[in-house]
């Protein structure tokens, strides 16, 4: 148990090490004061471009792969590999401490994104086949709304569907994974979500292709 501990501990560790932060500091600016406030892709895109929101991007994919891919095998010294651990639950735990490490960040006041690049490269690790009904899925809600937002709840709530459907035999771990990150991308999201209540949310207008025409548009 000791080693799930720990590894699960440096996962959110990782997870801390926020891509809009770094990449904020070496432009000099702190991206939670800018646009949304959020420190992930999305306000980055918006408020300083789309080198810098690469460069988060990059940052936030990377430290997933580390997470989930490298933490798992690694054999800490004097803790070794615990026989009664199960690989399988190690490595969602890995992938669910990092993700709440990027939301919570111990070194940034506990203020940091929501979550999706973060799984997305949790996943990668994990399961790369089911990205592709994910990622589609992001694609068409952004495409038909506009909303970055809600096309990522959406993707995230495709993700059981596609872990039950594509992976055989059904992967429990996985699986539980998939449920608890789909309601905990929801949970990240809820400012959105009062924002398109209240008709407020901002549209990504260069990904919007199915938004209204008006006359002469």
């Amino acid at each position: 148990m000791l080693e799930l501990g720990l590894k699960t501990l440096f996962a959110y560790l990782l997870g801390s090490v926020m891509g809009a932060m770094l990449m904020g500091r070496l432009r000099g600016v702190d991206i939670r004061r800018l646009g949304s406030g959020n420190a992930g892709g999305t306000n980055a895109l918006r408020t300083q471009g789309i080198g810098f929101a690469a460069g988060v991007v990059v940052i936030d994919l990377g430290k997933a792969l580390v997470a989930v891919g490298l933490l798992p095998g690694w054999d800490i010294p004097g803790v070794g590999l615990d026989p009664e651990v199960s690989r399988a639950w190690l490595v969602v735990a890995c992938a669910t401490g990092v993700v709440v490490g990027h939301v919570w960040p111990l070194y940034h006041e506990f203020r940091g994104g929501k979550g999706g690049a973060t799984l997305v490269g949790a996943l990668a690790v994990m399961a790369p086949i089911v990205l592709v009904p994910v990622l589609a899925t992001w694609m068409v809600v952004v495409m038909a709304s506009g909303y970055v937002g809600l096309a990522t709840m959406m993707a995230a709530f495709s993700l059981p569907f596609a872990v039950g459907i594509l992976l055989e035999p059904l992967q429990l771990p996985l699986l539980a994974f998939s449920l608890v990150m789909a309601a905990f991308i929801v949970f990240t999201h809820r400012a959105n979500i009062a924002r398109m209540r209240a008709g407020n949310e901002n549209r990504m207008t260069s990904l919007w292709l199915f938004r209204p025409r008006g006359p002469g548009s």
